[in-house]
């Protein structure tokens, strides 16, 4: 039984306290800004559809443009490291002058924590899938990751079924996440607390997918 005598609580804020307080954001630009604003470097986003649609390739465009802001690391879980996905990253526009992005294959959870424990390490995190750490990032340990790691970004991307993420863990990223993205047929919409809108992928091919109202919205 918890001796009520020795809790500590946190302290409540006035007004004052509250509309005082300083945030960092990601200062975005052009049309990243017109769609995300300007987010908060913490916290979860999630980014889910269906396979050969774009998902990848809509993270590692994201992955580039966060690297002129913070040290980003992108975990291939999924699909490591191999020809596919260095062919994925070569369509962002990365190249071996892009910095401030590291690679990684799977590592579990657990060494990712440790690595994250690390001085200089990386303040934003792409998690490739959630279908690979579903399975360690239950029973509480997703939300502990983000309580430990309070000045981390992490981003999550997960498969679709029923237009939703796959996997229970999958359902409770999307639950908490603060900004949400779905990609369908090269086109990336973007709500949760942020200004929304769809951002578009490959103009032509999304086109082909949606009609060309697509490109006007």
């Amino acid at each position: 039984m918890t001796d009520i005598n020795r809790v500590t609580l946190s302290r409540a804020l006035s007004p004052k306290n509250l509309l005082d307080k300083t945030h960092k954001l990601f200062e975005f630009g052009n049309q990243w800004a017109e769609v995300f604003g300007q987010p908060e470097q913490f916290g979860a986003w999630i980014i889910y559809g269906n396979e050969k649609n774009g998902k990848t390739w809509f993270a590692l465009l994201l992955a580039k443009h966060l690297a002129q802001f913070q040290q980003v690391l992108y975990v291939s879980a999924e699909e490591g490291t191999g020809a596919a996905f260095c062919q994925a990253v070569g369509r962002a526009g990365i190249t071996d002058k892009t910095s401030n992005i590291l690679f990684l294959e799977y590592e579990s959870i657990d060494e990712l924590r440790v690595r994250l424990s690390r001085r200089q390490a990386a303040k934003v995190v792409f998690i490739d899938n959630v279908t690979i750490y579903a399975d360690e990032l239950k029973n509480g340990v997703f939300r502990k990751l983000l309580h430990d790691f309070p000045s981390v970004l992490f981003v999550f991307l997960a498969h679709e079924e029923r237009n939703e993420p796959t996997t229970a863990t999958g359902k409770l990223i999307k639950k908490l996440a603060k900004i949400i993205v779905r990609v369908q047929g090269l086109a990336a919409n973007v709500g949760g607390r942020c200004k929304g809108g769809n951002l578009i992928i490959d103009e032509e091919r999304a086109a082909l997918f949606h009609g060309q109202n697509i490109l006007q919205q």
